[in-house]
């Protein structure tokens, strides 16, 4: 089965993250030493303590006084470096999640199109807010148990060897059970939690494409379906959820057995010297060992509860870390496309999103700079690939794409995406006011842009009513239509005035009266700009100076609307079809 355990890229890119904050990581080594020095001074101290009550009338109050001030003092030292510990280990975690989450982000604007179109949002989301989340628990949890669980075994084993080593040998032949009980179990933990992050990711997937689109499954009462598709996903992260706790929480019964087991020899090897070297060996340093024996176990049982964490960690570190790992867009081109004359050429292009399924070939198209060209053809023939091929969303299998005679690819996306204004038939609005969604292309416009922008958009009307005006939060203080939105985001491009336009059904949205006066306002607006426009309803495009007429991602007929009726081909079907009474 592959990754049983976790790569040591994993591990590799837990120390990258961790790297800038070297200096708080060796002042969490110096705490978690300080704390144990004061944990492991006080069983010694009390075992001085012990030894100095002799019997009834035979006690040395003057060092027993001075005994309990010193061991007062080890307490202070180690509850001082515990809380010095925990501060710079929650400095460390949230420091690592934050830069974890900021660079899976930016990562997300650097991926291709590609890697987002075959994946679901709600398991890239996930990824970047549990995996992240559950990465930093269990990063704050190693950190603060296991330094103080590694010391305090290292300092304890000493300890004890120093004052008898053959106790000592008793506690160290028993241990390795129970590491290796620990390990054995962690082996099998790991490969669980993963699919148990798998299957929350897909859970969570699906419960955000259901809530987004709960108005289409109402539509077709698709509610008892989901319940079904949802409970096969829970049954599996139950099943999932249950096989993990189960492995993992078996590591601290049989750690504590075998800790127990380690303080019984103790016990009983230690009277047994009592007994036998009652003048080598005291009460006090009996109740010492004791005391050590408990101390040198327990970090174990801490030590097997991090390893369980840890296992969980781990597996969404490299979720993580598959993400940030991910192939990123071709490198972004190095010349810069000022302000376009308008003038594009598609020559031989080659284009699918699936290798081993052709959609686009030769495909050849001549725009002139400030004429308008309409793309029509039946669902699926590759209208849209031909937009994103434009954006440069995607690049050419072959072939090229060039603006003004400069190949695309050699451009930088930014200055090509600026020369470039795009109404789709599926708007966007961010959760702000009205006012910075209008802004977007243009920060830095006046007052009086946005709103003649507005208004001829035939958007202002509707703005005014809304409660603040251009300052109603969307989405919160201002519900809006899907036609709204729409008038919206051509507002948006109004305001912008590229020098080349895309509009995919800009107007599909509205109603007929609105998208007459919203027409005469595009017909302005692209007057001298290159414009591609996608258009089902072929009433909409009979001024376009040229039509191409796209099916299975070829043009197999261009032209004028008169000039295409006339051949009687594709076209004039496609016309009748929609205007046959």
């Amino acid at each position: 089965m592959k990754n049983k355990q976790p790569s040591s890229g994993t591990f590799k890119g837990i120390l990258r993250y961790l790297k800038p904050y070297m200096p708080l990581l060796i002042c969490t080594i110096l705490l978690a030493l300080c704390t144990v020095a004061g944990q492991l001074a006080v069983p010694y101290f009390v075992g001085e303590a012990i030894d100095l009550i002799k019997g009834a009338g035979d006690v040395d109050y003057t060092k027993l006084y001075d005994l309990f001030i010193v061991i007062a003092v080890c307490i202070g030292a180690a509850a001082f470096g515990q809380w010095g510990m925990s501060l710079c280990n929650n400095h460390i975690a949230y420091k690592v999640l934050a830069d974890v989450r900021r660079d899976a982000f930016r990562k997300l604007q650097k991926l291709p199109l590609s890697y987002l179109d075959t994946r679901a949002y709600g398991d890239i989301s996930g990824v970047i807010v549990s995996d992240a989340e559950q990465f930093a628990d269990g990063l704050l949890l190693g950190f603060t148990q296991l330094f103080t669980g590694l010391s305090t075994i290292g300092g304890v084993l000493a300890i004890m060897l120093v004052m008898r080593w053959e106790i000592a040998l008793v506690v160290f032949v028993i241990t390795p059970l129970s590491l290796f009980c620990s390990r054995f179990i962690a082996k099998r933990t790991y490969t669980m939690f993963k699919k148990q992050s798998e299957v929350r990711a897909e859970q969570t997937a699906f419960i955000d494409e259901m809530i987004g689109n709960l108005k289409v499954v109402k539509a077709y009462t698709h509610e008892d379906e989901n319940e079904e598709t949802f409970d096969e996903i829970n049954g599996r992260m139950k099943k999932c959820s249950l096989r993990a706790v189960f492995f993992s929480s078996t590591t601290n019964p049989v750690t504590r057995f075998v800790n127990s087991v380690v303080y019984a020899a103790v016990a009983l090897s230690g009277a047994l010297f009592a007994i036998a070297n009652p003048l080598t060996f005291t009460v006090g340093n009996l109740t010492t060992f004791l005391s050590y024996s408990n101390q040198y176990t327990k970090p174990f049982n801490e030590i097997s509860e991090v390893i369980t964490e840890f296992q969980n960690s781990l597996a969404c570190a490299a979720r993580i870390f598959a993400l940030l790992h991910e192939e990123e867009e071709v490198a972004d081109g190095t010349e810069t496309l000022g302000t376009a004359e308008g003038r594009v050429t598609l020559t031989d292009v080659a284009f699918s999103y699936d290798k081993e399924r052709e959609l686009i070939r030769d495909l050849n198209v001549e725009a002139p700079a400030g004429k308008r060209v309409a793309i029509v053809g039946p669902t699926g023939c590759g209208k849209t690939t031909l937009i994103n091929l434009l954006m440069r969303f995607y690049d050419v299998d072959e072939g090229s794409v060039c603006v003004d005679g400069k190949d695309v690819r050699k451009l930088s996306r930014a200055s090509l995406r600026k020369n470039y204004g795009m109404v789709l038939q599926e708007t966007w609005l961010k959760a702000a006011t009205v006012r910075e969604n209008l802004c977007m292309g243009r920060p830095d416009c006046t007052e009086e842009e946005m709103i003649a922008a507005a208004k001829a958009a035939h958007a202002h009307s509707f703005i005014t009513r809304l409660p603040k005006g251009y300052d109603t939060v969307i989405g919160s203080e201002g519900s809006l239509s899907q036609g709204q939105r729409q008038l919206l985001c051509i507002a948006r491009i109004m305001l912008c005035r590229p020098p080349m336009l895309i509009l995919d059904e800009a107007t599909s949205n509205i109603d007929t009266r609105t998208e007459h006066k919203v027409q005469d306002a595009f017909a302005r607006l692209m007057q001298g700009r290159t414009c591609f426009v996608v258009a089902h309803r072929l009433s909409t495009i009979q001024t376009a100076d040229t039509i191409l007429v796209m099916k299975a991602g070829k043009i197999i007929e261009q032209g004028t609307h008169k000039e295409l009726l006339e051949k009687g081909g594709f076209y004039r079907d496609l016309y009748e079809a929609q205007f046959a009474e």
